[in-house]
């Protein structure tokens, strides 16, 4: 069941929007809108009868609203941030780029492995928008999803919200 829920959790931060800001934003605060949709994921009934047990849900079709921290080095870095905060070996190479928009693709080769495509278009140095898409094999199981997302730069004290640690 942990794993499940681990490899849940890489999932959706394979969908984070935080790659969408580099070199493209502005150090600050950022309010980042991230909606999951068309997920699936085949999990053992006996692991979805526990997570039904502890009331968890699937994220399929749901808003997940958060605030990040961008530093000036994260901003400066003209690099899309690593993704690989786990076991999922994911590497992120740009294959466009522009001034108003980038393409990247990943491949996850860790307990997690597949690959995605990230589709960005910026809006000046205060907004982005874009989407994102995995298809792979987590844990033995297929796995499939799509998100979209959005930022929206906020101020530049970040405040309570400390920047992601160097990785």
């Amino acid at each position: 069941m942990r794993n499940q829920l681990s490899l849940l959790a890489a999932i959706i931060l394979l969908s984070s929007s935080g790659l969408a800001l580099a070199a493209h934003g502005k150090a600050g605060l950022w309010s980042v809108s991230t909606t999951m949709g068309g997920m699936t994921m085949q999990i053992p009934p006996e692991a979805l009868a526990q997570m039904k047990a502890m009331n968890m849900k699937m994220p399929d079709s749901q808003t997940i609203v958060s605030q990040m921290c961008m530093t000036q080095a994260e901003v400066d870095a003209d690099k899309p941030p690593a993704m690989d905060k786990g076991k999922e070996h994911c590497t992120t190479n740009v294959t466009s780029r522009s001034a108003s928009s980038m393409t990247a693709d990943t491949v996850c080769t860790g307990e997690m492995q597949g690959t995605g495509h990230v589709q960005i278009s910026y809006t000046g140095d205060t907004q982005y928008a874009g989407s994102y898409s995995f298809k792979g094999v987590a844990q033995g199981n297929p796995v499939s999803m799509s998100s979209s997302f959005k930022g929206q730069w906020l101020k530049a004290d970040c405040g309570a919200v400390k920047p992601n640690p160097a990785q």
